[in-house]
């Protein structure tokens, strides 16, 4: 995969980007693009029709052999030995104390063969956290971001443009599963999973599979998308960022993830802490608001509750499905009910805000501020 002069890595499809004119800039240690032609554009052509991302950038470890379920049955939240060959789940891997050092998603590949996808920013971190705990199992760790790629397809009409390249029936996949495919001619692995709330298809393939895969769909009118939409749609959706919404000083309870923590499994990585933070009253939980007024809600702009200050907006931004400012925070329980008023301190003035259930958007479906 080549590499910028300087400390910022390009992944295959660096000069298709390029030659696309999109905004680039630097992301977790690589050089993205933000936007081709508007993230407003980019984040109504994913929800109205489709829109294709790179997402080369996230980690890409695989882990094999007869010890890699027991390992990652350790080390995940979630209870791996329930996973049947072709099936995907989104996890934690937490610290001793509970905090989350990162959300993957796992995929399981074959009974002794997964593939975990992490974070950008945690691809370093992830990797040295398996090679601690793997000394008692000895699986086989590899780190395959560099020689492969990623594509993300999403929006209602991403099925029926993918199934005419894609040698796998792909309206008979369920969410959250995974099979190995060809599509426009190039083996890869095919997941119906994504980041935007709508339905779509993740593919894996080894360089240079992605740039020609791109090249193709491209030819066909696909609409390129650059990581603002990406992050507005996953905003809209509910869904928590890595390293913003959440990181080591927070516990899957406080962030509203508890349903991808099971407790029943015998033994893994923080269990005792979680089993504590279950039953312990939490001193924050995260929430949605919804601006009532004009403005837009930053990362770390100030949250009040009768003018008192309460907690930070981790996320915010204008969504553009929904015609409001919504933000993502942390409050205490006694203000985190629905319909409770807040204030956010946007650069000294004072926005009015409403706390709301998560996700704002479901595909198909508005909920009201």
């Amino acid at each position: 995969m080549a590499q910028t002069d300087g400390d910022l890595r390009r992944t295959p499809l660096y000069e298709a980007h390029k030659a696309l004119g999109a905004r680039m800039m630097p992301f977790a240690g690589w050089e993205m693009p933000v936007q081709y032609t508007s993230i407003i554009a980019e984040h109504r052509a994913v929800r109205s029709r489709a829109g294709l991302f790179d997402v080369s950038h996230l980690g890409r470890i695989r882990i094999e052999g007869p010890q890699a379920e027991p390992l990652l049955q350790r080390v995940l939240t979630v209870d791996v030995s329930r996973m049947a060959p072709g099936k995907a789940r989104y996890s934690m891997l937490c610290r001793e104390d509970g905090g989350i050092l990162d959300d993957p998603v796992l995929y399981r590949l074959e009974a002794d063969r997964f593939i975990l996808v992490c974070n950008a920013i945690s691809t370093r971190k992830v990797l040295d956290w398996l090679g601690t705990w793997n000394k008692s199992y000895g699986a086989t760790l590899t780190d395959v971001t560099q020689e492969t790629g990623a594509l993300a397809f999403q929006g209602p009409r991403a099925a029926g443009h993918l199934a005419v390249l894609c040698t796998s029936t792909l309206n008979e996949m369920p969410p959250f599963t995974c099979v190995p495919a060809r599509v426009a001619g190039l083996q890869g692995l095919v997941a119906r999973t994504g980041y935007t709330g709508e339905d779509g298809f993740e593919i894996y393939l080894h360089v240079p599979g992605p740039l020609a895969l791109w090249q193709v769909l491209m030819q066909h009118g696909m609409v390129p998308c650059g990581l603002g939409a990406r992050d507005t749609l996953r905003l809209e959706a509910g869904f928590l960022l890595y390293g913003q919404d959440m990181d080591e000083t927070v516990n899957p309870f406080e962030a509203g993830l508890e349903r991808f923590v099971h407790l029943e499994k015998r033994e893994f990585v923080g269990r005792e802490a979680l089993l504590v933070a279950r039953d312990r009253p939490p001193e924050r939980r995260m929430v949605g608001l919804v601006l009532v007024g004009p403005g837009v809600a930053r990362s770390g702009y100030p949250i009040l509750h009768q003018g008192w200050p309460v907690g930070r907006v981790t996320s915010g931004t204008y969504a553009p499905t929904l015609d409001v400012s919504i933000a993502l925070g942390y409050v205490p329980p006694a203000v985190s009910s629905p319909g409770t008023r807040l204030e956010i301190d946007i650069r000294g003035r004072t926005a009015e805000a409403e706390v709301v259930s998560r996700p704002f958007y479901r595909r198909e479906k508005f909920l009201p501020p």
